[in-house]
């Protein structure tokens, strides 16, 4: 009888043990309200708004703009974080578009092949991102509008093999959001911003000559 209560008790205690990391239960001796803000509180009323406002949706539609204009990807050599010649030129088309956008931000994706340890890899793929930050900030691009913080090293492959393969050694650059506090964005102007009109980049893009101010114009034979 005695060894039954005994176990009875360390059973209970026990219980209590599990129960007292139970935050349910100690909400009971906590304050008011202790439970709402899990980490997570506020993100869904800052989803409708950025929803309601047009920033997600002209987000995503800015950034589906810039990767059918542009290439958004650059290669590398195996265990390298160099650009090559090849790198620059697209780097420059890159920072040619970046530049009509003065409101928007961009973010760098660092990626590497399968080849060595995870760790390795994640710390290639940062420094191949902060190399493409680099180079884009000679052109003209200030680095406050460029982040290289993000790497997702060997998780991410084009191709899935465990060798060498050049596509997924690869930076890509991507929309991020617009820049906060810039007039255009606090006036809520979204559109104008994604469907710009620059005479420019359409006549590269299109081959046209003869474009006139209101886009218009004929190709020549």
């Amino acid at each position: 009888m005695r060894c039954a209560v005994i176990l009875g008790c360390m059973t209970a205690l026990a219980g209590c043990s599990s129960v007292g990391n139970d935050p349910v239960y100690t909400a009971f001796y906590s304050e008011a309200g202790s439970l709402v803000d899990t980490g997570n509180f506020g993100n869904a009323t800052m989803n409708n708004s950025m929803i309601m406002s047009g920033d997600k949706q002209y987000t995503y539609d800015l950034s589906q703009r810039f990767a059918n204009e542009v290439l958004s990807t650059v290669n590398f050599a195996f265990n390298s974080a160099d650009l090559d010649s090849g790198a620059r030129d697209t780097l420059r088309e890159q920072a040619h578009w970046i530049r009509q956008f003065p409101e928007v931000r961009f973010r760098v994706y660092g990626h590497t092949d399968a080849v060595g340890s995870n760790g390795y890899n994640k710390s290639l793929g940062l420094r191949r991102a902060r190399a493409v930050v680099q180079y884009l900030s000679t052109q003209g691009i200030s680095t406050s509008r460029l982040e290289a913080v993000v790497s997702y090293g060997e998780t991410q492959p084009l191709i899935v093999t465990q060798g060498q393969e050049r596509r997924n050694r690869r930076t890509v650059t991507e929309v991020s959001g617009f820049v906060s506090g810039h007039p255009s964005v606090m006036d809520g102007k979204y559109a104008q911003i994604v469907y710009r009109d620059y005479v420019r980049s359409a006549e590269a893009i299109s081959g046209l000559t003869g474009v006139d101010g209101s886009g218009g114009g004929a190709a020549s034979e």
